[in-house]
């Protein structure tokens, strides 16, 4: 049994997904003990993110100050740094559910091994509590919701910032009202534009996002939209495909746009156009700078304001270029109508401010480099 003392938490993956009923009886296990939870990349959508126990804005002080976890389906790898200080308790106990042996006891010593299936374990569990739940005004819940909504607090700041060049959060403001009033089947990919991303992106239901996954592997995205296009198409036409990508992420299999364009696949490609992996620079400096190219520009920069719409337009699709909220807000039903007509898939080239960032992080190892 969880005593009131401790902080617990649920975190759960991919594994979530595969389980045949593992998001429905995950979400009764949670609902019914009324712990707190927060979802990796490949478990989003598994539970709501807009339930009332997703602690996802509070993910840093939940992994930090939580001394009890259960990990069901997911792993301590890169994705939740290992499972080690300082981003853990040095003294954390984890109860891990998998359908494989192989991975308890990764990187650290797995407390209470439960091998099964995810969702019937969970159901199991939540039957053996014979109904008890935790405080739902408890220290460690007041803890986590307070930091939740002081994070939230900053980030919407940033989004309502609507000056122009856009910073990222704002250039997802009319994206993620598009979701929440559409069935969308999310592709997600690039540095910035994928991290921004998994938190701007809501993830209502499950199996409807697709990103770099656990590899970190770039290039991936517009082939996983053409593949989810054909799915769509065939068996779910109601579900939206929107492909959201970085620039330097389109660059690795951007020419797929033309794959995309001549099968006449209900797919809407977003480039978020920062001219950089990470930033760019502006185009006044990109102009000003004398000498060898291959010498003197930034490794990690690209051409500022690169018109990738006129990419899409050159194969036979349709571009529409966006600096403005107003102008995507308009933008995105806009191209899905045009899909639907026109049978012409549409990439919108959105062009934000090159220096743009995630909000400040409130400690360095998360994102001081790894090299």
């Amino acid at each position: 049994m969880i005593k009131e003392s401790q902080r617990p938490l649920v975190i759960f993956g991919k594994g979530a997904m595969w389980s045949e009923r593992g998001p429905i009886q995950l979400q009764q296990f949670v609902t019914a003990t009324g712990l707190p939870f927060l979802a990796t990349p490949g478990g989003k959508g598994a539970i709501p993110d807009n339930h009332p126990l997703s602690i996802g804005s509070a993910r840093s002080t939940a992994l930090r100050e939580s001394d009890l976890i259960i990990l069901a389906g997911c792993r301590l790898n890169w994705m939740l740094h290992f499972g080690q200080p300082p981003r853990f308790a040095d003294n954390i106990k984890i109860i891990q559910i998998d359908v494989s042996a192989e991975e308890f006891h990764q990187n650290i010593p797995t407390t209470l091994p439960l091998l099964g299936d995810v969702g019937e374990t969970a159901q199991v569990l939540r039957k053996s509590l014979k109904g008890w739940k935790f405080d739902s005004n408890s220290k460690w819940m007041k803890t986590l919701h307070d930091k939740a909504q002081k994070n939230k607090e900053t980030v919407e700041k940033m989004i309502n910032d609507e000056s122009t060049p856009l910073n990222y959060y704002a250039a997802y403001k009319a994206i993620r009202e598009y979701i929440n009033q559409n069935d969308v089947l999310v592709i997600n990919e690039g540095a910035n534009t994928m991290d921004i991303g998994r938190t701007m992106m809501p993830s209502i239901l499950p199996k409807r996002r697709l990103d770099a996954g656990t590899f970190g592997t770039m290039g991936v995205g517009v082939g996983y939209a053409i593949a989810a296009a054909l799915y769509c198409r065939d068996y779910s036409p109601k579900t939206k495909v929107l492909c959201v990508e970085g620039d330097s992420a389109f660059g690795f299999s951007g020419m797929e746009m033309e794959t995309i364009i001549r099968y006449k696949l209900p797919v809407v490609v977003v480039v978020v156009n920062n001219g950089g992996i990470y930033r760019g620079l502006t185009p006044e400096d990109f102009k000003s700078v004398d000498g060898d190219p291959t010498l003197q520009f930034p490794v990690l920069s690209l051409t500022p304001e690169c018109r990738y719409d006129e990419m899409a337009k050159a194969f036979g699709g349709r571009g529409v270029l966006c600096r403005t909220v107003d102008e995507v807000r308009k933008a995105l039903p806009e191209a899905y109508d045009f899909v639907q007509k026109e049978q012409r898939p549409t990439l919108i080239n959105l062009i934000i401010a090159n220096d743009s960032e995630r909000k400040a992080q409130e400690h360095d190892w998360l994102t001081r480099s790894k090299m």
